[in-house]
């Protein structure tokens, strides 16, 4: 019919969403004109990946550099022993399409820099955070509210971990809850040196792209203002609740040790 944003292949393929009284035709609706652009296809990005195109996003772009290496395919999920030395992006998007073709996607294969994001955020709705590094979610959250955009994060460290959302209509940003990269003893985790159970990015990844489509849908409570923390060799979870900073709003340039 003229005017209807779902087609009738996508009314039945997302049928079960569509059920629910708080997605909803217009929420599935709003899915699929959404824009999301996912930082980083590993760990954490795989089913953030896999579970925001299945869910029928509209357009889902990637920016990763990296290349598939064999001590990724203990967690990576998107990546198997015939993608080895392959671009992690390239191999990405050609299982995306093969899960869901409705779904339009965009490669951009190059590392995140203060000079590349702004350009590379600005046509998307959400930014999500698969990153495993400090200067990249500082690099994200200052883009994000110099354009005015949410940032869903998430991080993991041995059997943690923290999923939150910054920046979302005037809330907590990223820099509030971790002030300054530069601070004594902070440094990069580094799977090499702890290790990390193939479980937990799963766990992690598919927390923050719940929070993508409740963003984008409107139900729940978006988990703004607070990070999720959770372990699972516990079983235990936390809500951290995070003070919303004035002055961590006034950004005008992407800055990265400050």
């Amino acid at each position: 019919m003229a005017g209807e944003i779902l087609t009738p292949r996508e009314t039945r393929r997302y049928l079960r969403q569509i059920m629910i009284p708080e997605i909803g035709k217009e929420g599935q609706e709003k899915i699929k004109q959404a824009r999301i652009m996912v930082v980083g296809a590993g760990g954490l990005g795989c089913p953030v990946l896999q579970y925001l195109t299945a869910s029928g996003v509209g357009k889902i772009g990637i920016v990763e550099f990296d290349k598939v290496d064999e001590t990724n395919l203990q967690r990576q999920v998107l990546y198997g022993a015939a993608d080895l030395g392959k671009l992690k992006s390239i191999i990405a998007i050609k299982h995306l399409e093969y899960l869901n073709p409705l779904v339009e996607t965009e490669t951009i294969n190059l590392r995140l820099d203060s000079e590349n994001a702004l350009g590379i955020f600005k046509d998307y709705d959400i930014i999500v955070d698969s990153t495993d590094n400090f200067e990249a979610r500082y690099i994200i959250n200052d883009s994000c509210v110099i354009l005015n955009k949410p940032m869903v994060h998430g991080s993991i460290y041995k059997f943690e971990g923290q999923v939150s959302v910054f920046n979302y209509k005037g809330g907590a940003t990223y820099r509030c809850y971790n002030p300054a990269k530069n601070q004594p003893g902070l440094k990069d985790p580094d799977p090499a040196e702890t290790g990390i159970p193939a479980v937990l990015p799963g766990i992690t990844g598919t927390l923050m792209a719940n929070e993508v489509i409740k963003i984008i849908s409107g139900y729940g409570e978006i988990l703004s203002g607070k990070v999720l923390v959770f372990n699972i060799a516990r079983l235990t979870f936390t809500v951290i609740r995070i003070k919303n900073m004035p002055e961590n709003h006034n950004i005008r340039e992407v800055k990265i040790n400050q």
